[in-house]
């Protein structure tokens, strides 16, 4: 990370207040993954009473930012001490986030009315990338993934049938029309290209360590989709990497197999690792079901994870306003952020 944006982000942690950090509570153990965790380790929680926990990011620093969707705001947590401080107080009700090659921060907007992909740090770079796909505005932007050379991937899975109404009470009035369920590509100081569009609900996003494969998780299937990428950032042969086994207990309404599958993460060994209603399962690279780390986020699902602390060995994981946490054998990929 640029040694300017390690600067500001210490100076927003001691500039904004810290809240205390709270004591760590076991919530259950892992099972044996050999070369990925040890069967025992505790699964402890965190952090627990936020308004919606999502996509928890590693930075280079050693530090964890995630986002509190409901709240709209962006959060950092000192790994060692477990103190928080709030790094974005209005953050368009990012979900998603990610960080860029000169470590600016970028997140999937999902604010009625104002959907975006956009820079939401460092203040100074605050941008839209981009918030519309020909003419018409995102509905509700979720997961995404910068590439090196600058291109952002990123998923629209559209609204769950609690969400629309949710909405409709929040306007007052009937939603019009909306861009289906899509996954995106922004090339560097371009528009928004969709990619694919025969998802229920495209949902978590990745990319290998090479750059070559991007994977999509569908929250209302069984299937990791990969595809291979190409040198103008489009992608082509999709295809079936490896098959989810977990199941939520809750409907959306939006039919299929709901898995829940949600955010991902790889590690450095390139295993893919995704939040599922079953826990966190963990796919070899070519897509063989190694085992699930059975980690709760009652009362819904867990929605994403990601690795950070000392040498990126804890994996955290984020859901229904709480954090948890598990020491692992294996390491995050030493690449990128996530």
């Amino acid at each position: 990370m640029p040694q300017i944006l390690v600067i500001a982000l210490l100076a927003a942690a001691t500039l904004l207040p810290v809240e205390a950090a709270q004591s760590p509570s076991v919530v259950g153990t892992a099972m044996d993954i050999p070369g990925v965790v040890r069967g025992g380790t505790p699964i402890e929680r965190i952090l627990t009473g936020y308004n919606g926990l999502d996509d928890p990011i590693g930075l280079t620093d050693g530090s964890l930012v995630f986002s509190e969707p409901g709240a709209r705001r962006i959060h950092r947590l000192n790994p060692r001490t477990l103190e928080v401080s709030v790094l974005v107080a209005e953050s368009n009700e990012s979900h998603g986030v990610t960080e860029g090659s000169q470590g600016r921060l970028i997140s999937a907007q999902a604010w009625d009315g104002s959907t975006r992909i956009g820079i939401i740090y460092p203040p100074t770079a605050v941008a839209t990338l981009a918030d519309n796909y020909q003419g018409q505005p995102f509905s509700r932007p979720n997961d995404l993934i910068v590439a090196r050379n600058g291109g952002v991937y990123f998923t629209d899975p559209g609204l769950t049938k609690q969400q629309a109404e949710a909405l409709v009470k929040r306007l007052g009035q009937p939603l019009g029309a909306r861009l289906p369920p899509a996954v995106y590509y922004i090339p560097p100081r371009g528009r928004a290209i969709r990619i694919e569009d025969t998802m229920i609900r495209p949902n978590g996003i990745q990319l290998s360590r090479d750059e070559k494969t991007l994977y999509l998780s569908d929250s209302n299937g069984t299937e990791v989709i990969a595809w291979d990428i190409q040198p103008d950032g489009l992608v082509r042969n999709r295809r079936a990497l490896g098959t989810l086994t977990g199941r939520s207990t809750r409907d959306n309404g939006l039919g299929g197999v709901p898995t829940f599958a949600d955010g991902m993460t790889i590690d450095n060994d390139g295993r893919l690792y995704v939040a599922t209603g079953g826990g966190v399962e963990v796919l070899s690279e070519q897509g063989r079901h190694l085992g699930t780390i059975p980690v709760r986020c009652p009362p819904a699902d867990c929605q994403n994870l990601a690795f950070s602390g000392p040498d990126k060995r804890t994996l955290f994981i984020g859901g229904a306003g709480s954090l948890y946490r598990v020491e692992m054998l294996a390491r995050g990929f030493s690449g990128r952020a996530k």
